[in-house]
Formats: structure tokens, sequence, C-alpha cells
């Protein structure tokens, strides 16, 4: 009771904290003024004199609170990578949002509210894309290519490392504008690039900010949530929600890989996407990484070759040609611990290591496994399969929609509380109290480890499959369904014989066969007011 009662008031706290951030910088931002002061609190009135709402209680600017403590072996460098301590690189001081309002200016709502005062709840709930009916289909469809095409309202862009961030004159910013969902695309790329270590130096590869740790279901967590949000503000419409692909069907298809959903596959070229499909006329970004690796420059808005998928054409490898079972989801729910050190994709026993797909869903690491999301994004095979491409995909909203629906689940069936995310000794970034890269306002891993519904304004519809029978129980079940039945055919066989007794008795008792004799039929038609024995 007591821990239920904490995780209660864990939930209380986090949801008063929680304000929606957004990647990379607001526009407004990004001036050599405000570089060089370090400081975004931005007006969401445009009036000077009122940072982030504060003549109206909205909000305040505040110093940003960044992880100091110690993170894992995996990066052995300090002041290497604009990244470490994010954002303190370029901005130190933000907007802090109150109660319920929200954005880099607090002149917005958390998400799942409304109304002037924030105040007013509305349904946002994630369906099965299989389970939407044609229009709402078509509906999303076209939503996703809008967001491809629709200049973001508000942020853009860093497209060189801060040292050269002022470019050649000192005086002009290198920032670019981004379409919404080639951001949603820059945002994971950037989290995942390799550390530039200066000219004729190979690039260090390993460090990820949104992969192999716990900050896996977290990060992308609210990757998903900025995306929805950004979609919602496009379309005029706040109950706009991302819908999931079940992925866990244990078979070889892609069963949204259709030209009415994501795109079937080119009759021309097995590795395209068909050209009745939308998506056969998207251009990835991002696809550069050596030259920018080579050249510490940062990948910018460049769109470049088609999407490439291949769904189970991965000949070369087997394991990776058909999509996890709906078993595995069961046995990963059953994990008990969140993640177990090394807080690694070498830990063992560890629900976010086996929903990442690095350990079995029964929890055992073997390097030689890829699981869960792992499998889903390599049966792709294709853009989707490469981390710093594969949002350009758009079958990776859905694939990692589902994927937070199981995180979902798994904190409600367990209810963990914060504290069993690891404080420190996680991969660089990972950390409970780490600023997520390159989300802005900041925003911790902390912040997005509560469940969805209470606390961030959004659901999931999902039917999760029945958990088999073990041996031992179904043998238990055989054993008391013997034993009923025994005792009821024993209990029949009581009634009966104890009625056959008393009818016998009766017959040989005396009493009863003179003074209390049964009157026939006819003795009763003749004196119909002599009662009957």
């Amino acid at each position: 009771m007591h821990r239920q009662s904490m995780w209660i008031v864990g939930q209380m706290v986090v949801s008063l904290c929680t304000s929606l951030a957004l990647a990379q910088f607001p526009r407004e931002c990004v001036t050599p003024e405000g570089l060089r002061s370090g400081q975004c609190c931005p007006s969401p009135t445009g009036v000077a004199a009122d940072e982030c709402g504060s003549s109206t209680g909205r909000g305040q600017c505040v110093t940003i609170a960044t992880d100091s403590r110690r993170h894992g072996p995996q990066y052995p460098y300090a002041g290497r990578d604009d990244r470490e301590r994010w954002p303190l690189r370029f901005f130190n001081r933000t907007c802090q949002c109150n109660g319920n309002f929200s954005g880099y200016n607090c002149g917005r709502c958390k998400h799942g509210l409304t109304g002037l005062n924030c105040d007013q709840r509305i349904s946002v709930v994630r369906k099965n894309i299989q389970q939407m009916n044609i229009a709402e289909k078509q509906a999303f469809i076209n939503a996703l290519d809008q967001a491809k095409r629709t200049v973001h309202p508000n942020l853009v862009i860093c497209t060189r490392r801060y040292q050269e961030v002022f470019g050649p004159d000192g005086n002009t910013p290198q920032f670019e504008n981004i379409t919404i969902y080639n951001y949603f695309v820059w945002s994971h790329y950037y989290s995942v690039s390799k550390t530039y270590l200066g000219p004729g130096q190979a690039s260090f590869g390993g460090v990820d900010f949104s992969h192999e740790g716990p900050g896996f279901v977290t990060w992308h967590r609210f990757h998903l949530l900025q995306l929805e949000r950004d979609m919602q503000d496009m379309l005029g419409d706040p109950t706009f929600a991302l819908p999931y692909w079940n992925f866990a069907t244990g078979g070889n298809e892609c069963d949204i890989c259709t030209d009415d959903l994501l795109g079937a596959r080119s009759t021309f070229d097995m590795n395209s996407i068909s050209p009745n499909s939308t998506f056969s006329e998207w251009r990835v970004i991002c696809e550069s990484v050596e030259d920018y690796d080579a050249l510490g420059t940062v990948c910018n808005s460049t769109e470049s070759s088609p999407i490439r998928r291949n769904p189970a054409g991965n000949v070369a490898r087997p394991m990776v040609q058909r999509l996890p079972e709906p078993q595995d989801v069961l046995d990963c729910l059953e994990l008990k611990t969140f993640d177990t050190p090394p807080y690694y994709s070498t830990s063992s026993e560890s629900f976010r290591n086996s929903i990442e797909g690095y350990s079995a869903p029964q929890g055992m690491y073997d390097p030689v496994i890829r699981s869960l999301h792992n499998l889903a994004h390599l049966f792709l095979n294709g853009t989707g399969g490469q981390t710093h491409l594969s949002p350009n995909d758009p079958i990776f909203v859905l694939l990692h929609t589902f994927t937070d629906a199981i995180f979902d689940e798994w904190l409600r069936r367990h209810q963990p509380g914060e504290i069993v995310y690891p404080e420190e000794d996680a991969p660089i970034g990972h950390n409970r109290r780490f600023n997520m890269v390159p989300f802005w306002p900041p925003v911790t891993n902390a912040e997005m480890f509560v469940p969805a519904p209470e606390n961030l304004g959004y659901s999931y519809e999902v039917q999760w499959p029945a958990r088999p029978l073990t041996l031992s129980e179904i043998i238990t079940v055989a054993i008391v369904a013997a034993v009923v039945a025994v005792a009821a055919v024993g209990g029949v066989i009581a009634c009966a014989v104890r009625a056959r007794s008393h009818s016998s008795a009766e017959a040989l008792e005396p009493l009863m066969a003179e003074t209390y004799r049964r009157y026939s039929e006819e003795d009763r038609r003749l004196d119909k007011s002599q009662s009957v024995v």
C-alpha cells in the first residue's frame, strides 16, 4: 500500500513539473545576440517585457539545471561534444511553465489539455491502424504527407557544431528551416550521430543519446509526443492521434505495406515502394554520414534518395525474416526489473533491453539475438533498418507507437515509480535527470517515465494477447476439475442412496403401515376433505 501511495505521489509531482518541450531551438532565439546571451525566454505575446508569459502567470525565465552525476564508461571524453550536459553549450536559461501551460514560451497547453486556461481535458487515443476505417486511414496518410511538406512554424535546426555556429563571418548563425516531418527525422539523427574529434581523426561512434540505455523508451516516447503535437497544430485538431502497428504477428509479411497504408513493394524494384503509394515520392535526409563525420558538419534539410524497403528480404540473416511473436510481448511484459547494470545493450533480465531488442523477450542477453523493436526494424530491411536513417520511413512512427504502448502497459502493470530508473552510471544521455538530446526546452528522462493517460494526455486502445497456460497450470486445472467432478458424482450417488434407504424404511415401519396408511386414488375421490400424508 505504501509503495502504491509513493507511486501516486510521484506521478502527481512529475505531472506538475512536466511541460512540452521541442527539439533544437525556436527561430526567435537563434540571433547572434540571443546565442551570445545564452538566454532563450521568448514572450508568447511578443511583448519584450513579458518573458515566458510572466505577466499573466504562465511561466518564468530560469537557469537550466543539468545532470552532473557520473555516467557509464562507454563515452570516455569530456568537453568534446556539444551534447554533453545538454543544452548548456547553446543556452543556459529557458522558460519554466506553471500549471498546465507548456511550450518554449509557455504559450500553449500541455498535451491532452485545451482552453484559455488549459483546464479542459481532451481525448487523444492511439489506435491500431488496421482497426481504423478507410476514411481514418486515409486522413492519417494525408496528414503524414502534409507534415513532410510543411515548414515547421517555430523551429530551426543547427547545421554546424557550436564552434562554427556563428558562420564564417562570426555573425551569421548556421541554422535552417525544416519541415515538420523532416525535423522529426533530424532529431533522431542528431541524437545518434558520432562525436567529431577533429580534422584527420576518426569520429567516435561509441555514443548514442537515444538507444542502448534506459533512455531508449523515454527518449522515443517524447520524440513521438512532439510529432503528434506538431501535427495537431498543423491540422488544427487537438484530438489527432498517431496510430500504431502491432508488429508482433510472428509472420513474414508486412501487413501495413499496402498502397492504401504505408506503401506496397514495387513490382519493378523489390527494394522500392510502389509508385501507387504517396511514400514513393518521399526523399530521405541525413544520408551523408561519412561527410558529416569527416568534415565535422551536421545533417541539414537537404533531401536525397527515395525510401528503400524490402520486408523479410534479408536472406543473409534468416533470423530477421520473421516478425516477433505475440508471446514475445507477453514474456517481455512479465519482466519485473526495468533495467539492470551496466544499463547498456548487454544488460540481462532487463525489461528495457528486451523491449529494445538486444535481449531475448524472456530477459536473457545473447549477442546474437535481435528481438521485438530491433527485430521489427531489421525485418523492414532498408531505410528503416539503419539507425541514423530509420525515421525517414514513416513505418518508424507506427513501429514506435506500439513499442511505447508496451512500455506504458509495463508501467501500468508494475507501477515501479521513478526510483527504479538509474540515477547514475547509465551511458551518457541516459541518467534519470539528463536533459534528453536535442529537445527544447529541456526535458529529462524522468519526466517521461510516467503512465501516459494520467500524465501525458494520451492513451492506447490495445487488446493484449492472453497468456497461454503453462503445463503445470494445465495439470493443476485438470486435477481441480477432476476433484470437482468426483465430488459432484459422489453427491448425486449419496442423495440417491439416502432416498432409497428412506423409502425402504418407510415400507417396513408398522406405524406407517397401519395408522398413517396412504389413501388410494379412489378413496381420495370419495372424500376430498381427507388430507393425504
